[in-house]
């Protein structure tokens, strides 16, 4: 596994990976649609309350409060580090 990234890979990954895709199609969350925005299920209080901003290529759970950039989710929802996230985001950029 590799131990260092730059920060304009690491940069890419928050900002160009698209968060729909993350959520839907690389962790496969349960997802609801509402009126033409994603809503997905919180991996931490596991309400719907949610919603995704692609201008700034966040998702948000408005019950808990918590913000989620690619790499913070995957690590949510994996329960994994860092280096693992990138690596999950990395693999799915690249299928092999």
């Amino acid at each position: 596994m590799d131990k260092h990234y730059s920060a304009d890979y690491l940069r890419m990954l928050r900002n160009q990976i698209p968060i729909d895709a993350v959520i839907s199609d690389l962790l496969n969350l349960e997802l609801r649609c509402d009126h033409e925005i994603l809503r997905f299920r919180c991996p931490l209080c596991q309400n719907f309350h949610t919603a995704t901003n692609h201008n700034t290529n966040l998702a948000r759970c408005f019950d808990c409060g918590k913000n989620f950039n690619p790499i913070d989710l995957v690590m949510t929802v994996a329960n994994c580090g860092f280096l693992d996230a990138v690596k999950f985001l990395k693999d799915g950029l690249n299928p092999k």
